[in-house]
């Protein structure tokens, strides 16, 4: 039997422990999978790229779990009514290589997506951070933004997005989190001020969202939005203004902002397990070039696995006294008919 998790109970399982809890709880959990790193068996994911969007399947194993991901990212899915990005997930065990756990993973990609931001920022962002500013206020804006006044004193929000429907989404879904909603009409209006910046977009080109002349000392910069090859989200000039910190590097060599440059970058692991300190100092800028990882995933499934032990079980491999008489359960069911 195979515990299956649909969007109905993930929802009401997340609604009764809080979003900031479990945000907190998915922070911590992929942390500790990142400082186990050397324990996985690492590649990029496998994508499939078309004119309008990409499906992925994204795998990792440790000695124990396997988990995978099929996950899409199509922009203009809003306008049919549909998401950008949707996702299901599989953990198995890797002994008998059964499957423990089918999930929707829509939702919890959202969540662990914030929470990895949320844990890159416990390390790499300044202790006084209190000024967000939100780039593009899509499906991402209140998980991120949730996620981060976890970690750091955020007291404002600055946020702007091309739509004007976005935003006001946004500031109905943040009303009440005791924070200040500074709407802002342009990308530099929003920055100005901010401490923390997280550019969360979905569509596929090479923008240039961010520049040079919006950056100043001690700012970190969260690229999250979806990635893949030709997309980018900040002016390529940034880059050689900031200490880049990202997962996976051969992942975001491929379709991270550091795609085709040979830019210096430092993998969070070697962050978390102290190989070197988050900030080189006070005053560096620093980017998380987020592409999203599986080992984020791997953690998340693991955390569900874990703490919903209630969810339905439902009969997806087969069950039979002879494991070699596949074809008998055809028979049974041939005869029962029959009867």
């Amino acid at each position: 039997m195979v515990r299956v998790i649909d969007v109905p109970i993930l929802q009401q399982f997340v609604a009764r422990r809080g979003v900031q809890r479990v945000l907190a709880e998915l922070t911590d959990a992929i942390e500790a999978a990142y400082m186990r790193w050397e324990t996985f068996d690492k590649s990029p994911r496998q994508a499939t790229h078309y004119d309008h969007g990409v499906i992925e399947l994204m795998p990792v194993t440790d000695a124990d779990r396997y988990a995978c991901k099929l996950v899409n990212g199509h922009p203009g899915n809003p306008k049919q009514g549909r998401l950008t990005v949707a996702a299901l997930g599989v953990l198995s065990d890797v002994d008998t290589g059964y499957p423990l756990l089918v999930t929707e993973m829509t939702l919890l990609t959202a969540l662990r997506t914030a929470a990895t931001s949320a844990m890159v920022a416990r390390h790499c962002t300044r202790s006084d951070t209190h000024t967000l500013c939100l780039v593009g206020t899509g499906a991402q804006s209140e998980f991120q933004t949730l996620a981060m006044a976890n970690e750091r004193p955020v007291r404002q929000v600055h946020y702007y997005d091309i739509d004007p429907a976005a935003m006001e989404k946004y500031a109905h879904n943040m009303a009440g989190q005791n924070l200040k909603l500074v709407p802002c009409d342009s990308i530099a209006e929003a920055v100005s001020g901010s401490d923390l910046i997280t550019v969360a977009t979905a569509i596929k080109d090479r923008q240039s969202l961010i520049t040079p002349a919006m950056l100043r000392p001690g700012l970190h910069i969260n690229a999250v939005g979806g990635d893949c090859p030709g997309k980018t989200e900040l002016d390529p000039s940034v880059l050689p203004h900031c200490d880049i910190i990202v997962e996976y590097e051969p992942q975001t060599r491929i379709e991270g902002e550091i795609q085709g440059s040979d830019h210096a970058v430092t993998e969070f692991h070697n962050i978390v397990c102290g190989k070197r300190s988050g900030r080189l100092s006070n005053d560096s800028i620093t980017l998380f070039d987020s592409v999203g990882f599986a080992i984020e995933d791997h953690a998340a499934l693991s955390w569900l696995y874990a703490n919903l032990q209630q969810a339905p079980e439902v009969a997806l491999i087969p069950d039979t006294d002879d494991p070699r008489n596949l074809f008998g359960l055809l028979q049974a069911a041939a005869s029962s008919r029959a009867a």
